[in-house]
């Protein structure tokens, strides 16, 4: 029996897993097929966009279950070996290729990309020439999300052993909104008075900084690009800052940290803390890196608007008269509480993740009706986010909690490319610096 190729594709791929939401918040899984392509997916779609760049423990897996699901697929089929090891030149899942934000041809150099949500970090990277060598997201809508616009399904939990030994040995960045989570410097100090590991190698931290430090500590890429919270900074008085630069820099990486705001980018107003390191063993602290300066521009929240919103995004009367109430209880109480309307010429307050519930930290006035919220795509262009980029995926529920929890790329893509001109600087000078003494 012959195999038909072009009928394998991403569109016929069973999907790790078919989500239904209920009420917005749970979820129903359904398995295709005999088992589960939880992991599966993965793998694979890692080894289509780089057979070349995978470890060899990824593309053994990747081969394996890519005979497990054509053998499901066609039980009476012998499939070629030559077909395992080139499933792209044999025509199969060219669909994975045909997505807005594909991999460079050619690209400058390698990132992983970790917590990744919808991909913001990986727009922002590839829009320098880089490659995506390995992505990790745990939310099942976020996966969903990141496959329909790069073709590659994220790996899952990254604190998990069998999630790590899929990273490639060698990258040159990486990248990592993390979540920012407590911990105190009084258990390090207590630690370190019993004798016991700190720092990365505290494995009872439980704490998802050890993660990426962990990653960092064992395949020591030539950069990373932390982002996070405004309020990492001042978290336990300070103390959880000073662990994380304390480690990092335990890690022999020299570090540059710098709150930013996105509404020179955007119109909204989104503080973050961006943390970029360099290998000292490598650039010795001599990097020329400076973060971008403010660009001075004031984009205005009426340009990212759509001109025909569809009705279901404007407040009923019963939710609208509750805001309006709510607003004036805690007024009286000289709280500061309360819906904001936002200023189409100006900029709106940070978009949270908890958007979906009600819209009432951003609300579009309307003339003559009650006010709106903003929908998914207005959502997404207030993160930077291009209109080609697929959101359709995920309900609307996910797609704002998705939003919510994005960074905004421009202001990410901004660093990105003073951190890879600093790399790119060193190396050049250096070359040449090499080239002058070898002459002389």
């Amino acid at each position: 029996m012959s195999i038909t190729l072009s009928d394998i594709s991403l569109t016929n791929f069973p999907e790790k897993i078919s989500i239904k939401e209920v009420s917005g918040e749970q979820v129903q899984i359904y398995y295709y097929g005999p088992k589960s392509y939880d992991n599966q997916l993965a793998v694979i779609t890692h080894y289509l966009h780089g057979k070349d760049v995978v470890n060899d423990f990824s593309k053994i897996e990747a081969r394996k279950y890519l005979k497990e699901y054509l053998d499901y697929k066609f039980p009476l089929a012998e499939i070629p070996e030559q077909v395992l090891k080139e499933p792209l030149q044999a025509g199969l899942f060219g669909d994975f290729f045909q997505v807005p934000f594909p991999d460079p041809l050619n690209y400058r150099f390698t990132f992983i990309d970790l917590f990744a949500g919808m991909g913001g970090f990986r727009l922002a990277m590839q829009a320098q020439g880089g490659k995506c060598v390995f992505s990790s997201e745990w939310n099942p809508f976020a996966q969903k999300t990141y496959l329909a616009n790069f073709g590659e399904m994220p790996f899952g939990d990254i604190t998990k052993e069998e999630t790590k030994r899929y990273i490639p040995e060698h990258f040159d960045i990486l990248c990592a909104g993390f979540p920012c989570q407590p911990f105190s410097i009084a258990g390090v100090s207590k630690k370190k008075s019993l004798g016991r590991e700190t720092g990365f190698k505290d494995r009872t931290q439980g704490t998802l900084f050890f993660d990426v430090a962990d990653i960092i500590s064992r395949h020591r890429p030539k950069a990373f690009y932390l982002e996070n919270v405004k309020n990492l900074v001042s978290h336990d008085k300070g103390n959880t800052f000073r662990v994380i630069q304390s480690t990092l820099e335990e890690l022999e990486y020299s570090i540059h940290y710098k709150v930013m705001d996105g509404k020179d980018y955007v119109p909204q107003h989104r503080e973050r803390i961006m943390i970029v390191g360099f290998d000292k063993r490598r650039y010795h602290g001599e990097e020329s890196f400076e973060f971008p300066s403010p660009t001075g521009q004031q984009p205005k929240l009426r340009d990212i608007l759509e001109y025909y919103p569809d009705k279901k995004y404007t407040l009923s009367d019963k939710l609208w008269n509750y805001l309006q109430n709510y607003a004036e209880k805690h007024k009286a109480k000289g709280n500061g509480f309360g819906f904001g309307m936002a200023d189409l010429d100006g900029i709106t307050r940070t978009l949270s993740a908890r958007y979906y519930k009600d819209g009432s930290e951003i609300l579009i006035p309307q003339s003559g009706e009650n006010p709106r919220k903003l929908t998914p795509r207005e959502c997404a262009r207030l993160m930077g986010y291009p209109d080609n980029y697929i959101l359709e995926k995920v309900s609307d529920v996910q797609a704002y909690r998705q939003c919510g929890n994005s960074v905004v790329v421009p202001l990410i893509t901004a660093v990105s490319k003073q951190l890879i001109d600093a790399i790119e600087d060193y190396e050049r000078n250096s070359e040449l610096s090499h080239t002058e003494r070898t002459a002389v």
